[in-house]
């Protein structure tokens, strides 16, 4: 059973950054497709980066070029690099795991809880 546990979130003001954490059990960050997603209340959730096992990535639009995922495969973890903050990144954000598929940017088998981002003027 794959776990996964995020950590980082906070209150940053515009144009901040963060780095958000993803502990991962098992050798899961090293053996399956990673993404992060972020949700606000009312919305659908909405996926925002992807991370192969090889080191592919890919990003959403709306955070390319201000965000970084990555990971390190001997911790474990994945991570969210964010930047250049802006008020509409405010939203709880959440990493998830999955086998490689066709589409391996949308992985949604395993998730983890959730870490809370605000960003404010």
């Amino acid at each position: 059973q794959v776990q996964l546990a995020e950590s980082g979130g906070g209150s940053v003001y515009t144009g901040g950054s963060l780095r958000l954490s993803c502990a991962a059990s098992g050798n899961t960050v090293s053996r399956y497709c990673m993404g992060w997603f972020r949700q606000t209340p009312g919305e659908e959730r909405e996926w925002i980066a992807g991370l192969t096992p090889a080191g592919t990535t890919r990003y959403a639009d709306s955070v390319q070029g201000r965000f970084t995922i990555s990971k390190d495969n001997a911790k474990n973890t994945l991570y969210l690099q964010m930047s250049s903050l802006k008020s509409e990144d405010t939203a709880m954000y959440y990493c998830a795991a999955d086998s490689c598929g066709h589409r391996w940017w949308l992985p949604s088998k395993y998730w983890g809880q959730g870490t809370q981002v605000t960003v404010s003027a």
